[in-house]
């Protein structure tokens, strides 16, 4: 099964929107174009590709115009393309690469941490400890994989046209230490060169802060370029990454990401902490 990725959502979106307002059930619409309900179901929520040729066929069936019909093609032919994760998709959960999939496409990504650095701002040896810290006993070879993996991720950040990126991170994620005081070290050294990127903005939530409302656990908010690609949220638990994009369940994920940003320090006081914790070390 592909990932899914904002060009399917964005197409399953419009997909469901024309049948609807062509006043065809799922049912109807799949006796004409000779397939299922399920089928289209897939479709419309992204968990399958559909080809070119189904689209046109689809949206000729809702009465859509030539000139959107052409647009709706081009996009269904754009999802197909192999995104740069392919070859690591062996190595991952499908929820996983969903995310992955997802965050590539993203030019807003906003991410609280309460117990590591956040994974696009970690250091290829931090990487590591966490994976040899993980609840699988992982080979060398299988930890090198997921580190080329995420430093694969973190590549957006420096390229041409990067996301917008809000970093928060707890604490005490910050005096946790992974590897040892070299790898921490480098670690908090590398977040303060990265908080220097014009696109990237890192703040910590201090200890004195007390509990928060991220105490509980990870979370990701990811916008698009396209208004018609709906922002989601993302959640890890210890059953694995769970996508959010219920409209109710992101007010709840963005207002707690706001609570988050007034409660961390600003983006100077949370570098002079970090320069406070490397002198500490």
């Amino acid at each position: 099964m592909a990932p899914k990725t904002a060009r399917a959502r964005r197409l399953g979106i419009a997909l469901r929107a024309h049948r609807e307002a062509a006043g065809l059930t799922l049912e109807a619409a799949a006796d004409e174009i000779s397939s299922t309900r399920s089928t289209l179901s897939r479709y419309e929520n992204a968990q399958t590709l559909v080809n070119p040729a189904t689209v046109r066929s689809l949206l000729t069936l809702y009465g859509v115009g030539a000139d959107e019909i052409a647009a709706a093609v081009q996009l269904a032919r754009d999802a197909r393309k192999p995104g740069w994760w392919v070859p690591y998709s062996h190595l991952l959960d499908k929820r996983t690469i969903d995310f992955i999939a997802l965050e590539a496409e993203a030019t807003a990504i906003a991410n609280f941490e309460p117990s590591v650095v956040p994974g696009l701002l970690q250091t290829a040896d931090y990487i590591r400890g966490v994976m040899r810290g993980g609840p699988h006993t992982l080979t060398d070879e299988q930890v090198e994989q997921r580190v080329r993996l995420r430093l694969d991720r973190q590549q957006r950040l420096t390229a041409d046209d990067p996301p917008i990126y809000d970093a928060i991170i707890d604490e005490g994620a910050l005096l946790r230490p992974v590897g040892d005081d070299a790898v921490m070290d480098g670690q908090l050294r590398h977040l303060l060169t990265m908080g220097e990127l014009p696109n990237v903005t890192v703040q910590v939530i201090p200890l004195a802060a007390g509990y928060h409302r991220g105490t509980r656990g990870s979370l990701h908010l990811l916008e698009f370029a396209d208004p018609a690609d709906p922002p989601i949220a993302s959640v890890e638990t210890v059953a694995g990454q769970m996508v959010i994009d219920r409209p109710v369940d992101l007010r709840t994920c963005t207002k707690i990401m706001e609570h988050l940003r007034t409660v961390a320090l600003s983006p100077a006081d949370s570098r002079d902490l970090l320069r406070q914790l490397m002198k500490g070390r």
